[in-house]
This record gives C-alpha cells, structure tokens and sequence, in this order.
C-alpha cells in the first residue's frame, strides 16, 4: 500500500511540475518523504486577499488516494471554514462516508478521482467564498455575514483579512519570494526545469512579460485563468 499511495504521490507531482496551478508553489518538506507536502498560497487579484501570501502543509495518508489527505494552514487565517489550528473544513477533504447529519452529499466528498489539483483549486475558491452554514470558526463566520449582509458597510471582517494579508509580506521577504499582485502575474504558469540531482520539486516562478521567451509569448497563458469573484461554488463544511 504505502509504494502504490508513493507511486501515486510522485506521479501527481509531476503532474504539476509539467502543468502548475496558478497562484501555488508546492514542495516536499522533506525530500525524503513524500508524505508532507508544503503548499504557498498567493491570494487572488481583485479579492480581499490579494497581494497575500498563505503557508499550509498536506499530509497525505498511507492509503491515499482512497483516503483523502489533511490540509493545515501555517498562517493564521480568519475564515469560517478554517478552524483556529488552521485545519481546513471542506467537503473534499472528508471521508468518503455516508452521513446523513452532515448535510453533505456522498458526491461532494472525497473519493480516490480527487487529486491536490482539485483540492488547490477548491481552497482558493473557499477563500473567497465561504460556506456559513456549518462553520469551523462560528466568530469568523457570524462576522462574514455581517459584512455581506450589510453589502460592504460593515468592515470589520475585511479589516481583520486586509492585516492577515500585510503581515504575510515579512514571511515573503523572508523567504524571498515575489508575490503576484496582477493578473498577468497571477496566471503565468512556466515547467520546471530538471535539476541536477534529478529532484521532482515544483517551484513557480513569475516574469515581466518581456522576460518571457516568444514562443510563450504566442501562447495565451491567461485564457484559462482569470479569477472571478463569481465563479467560485466549492461545497464545504
């Protein structure tokens, strides 16, 4: 099992490796182990999290792909769909069980088709638009109705993401990385090139537009990207 779940593991990695997620840098946290993976979140252009810049760790269990894996943010997130330790409550990432008294369907939760694309692209949609209805943080959840009820007058569940966000640019710094902040930045996605000792780690990296070369330049990188604020409708708990 655990040679089938790392055969499993490496062969998604180069997956994203050949095809990145836009707005996702992955690496293993230990090259040794490809059970833990770490995951940087660039927060979306034209959201409240833009300009952000979101550490998280997936633990992959031993069975995987037939149990889903654990995602946990580092940073410190205030959202009603992530509880105070960072774990993230969605639909996805749940048992493929049958209860009833959870109020989701057997089709939204995992199954072993589901893959860390699919669970990349369904947290960047639970960013931005929460599941209020069973929260993991009943606070965060009460506050974000509050501003979407009141259309926008009421700030503070805003105010309380908009620091979240600034106090991620020291770990950027730190970590010498360059946020995206554009949409042309945002949807650029390039292969990694093969390194020497032959490791399978994604690194994305972000250009100027003049930086890239002119056959990507005849490739419309943003046609398939562009993040609407609308267009997110992730089931979650």
């Amino acid at each position: 099992m655990a040679y089938s779940s790392q055969k499993a593991l490496m062969l998604e990695m180069k997956s994203l490796q050949d095809e990145p997620v836009e707005g996702f840098k992955i690496t293993l946290v230990d090259e040794s182990d490809m059970y833990n993976w770490e995951v940087a979140i660039f927060g979306p252009p034209n959201t409240h999290y833009e300009g952000g810049y979101f550490k998280a760790r997936i633990k992959f269990p031993i069975d995987y792909p037939y149990s889903p894996p654990a995602f946990r943010f580092l940073t410190k997130m205030w959202h009603p769909n992530i509880y105070e330790n960072g774990d993230v409550c969605i639909s996805i990432l749940h048992p493929p069980v049958d209860d009833p008294q959870s109020g989701e369907l057997p089709s939204e939760r995992w199954n072993p088709t589901q893959n860390v694309r699919t669970i990349l692209l369904s947290v960047i949609s639970l960013l931005n638009e929460p599941n209020t209805f069973s929260p993991a943080n009943v606070d965060a959840s009460v506050m974000y109705r509050k501003w979407r009820d009141s259309k926008g007058k009421d700030r503070e569940y805003i105010e309380i993401i908009r620091k979240q966000v600034l106090a991620t640019k020291a770990d950027a710094e730190r970590d010498g990385v360059k946020v995206p902040v554009t949409l042309d930045e945002y949807c650029v996605r390039t292969q990694v090139p093969p390194t020497d000792d032959g490791s399978n780690l994604l690194y994305d990296d972000y250009y100027d537009d003049e930086e890239l070369d002119e056959d990507d330049e005849d490739e419309d990188d943003n046609e398939d990207c562009c993040y609407d604020d609308d267009d997110s409708g992730t089931e979650d708990s």
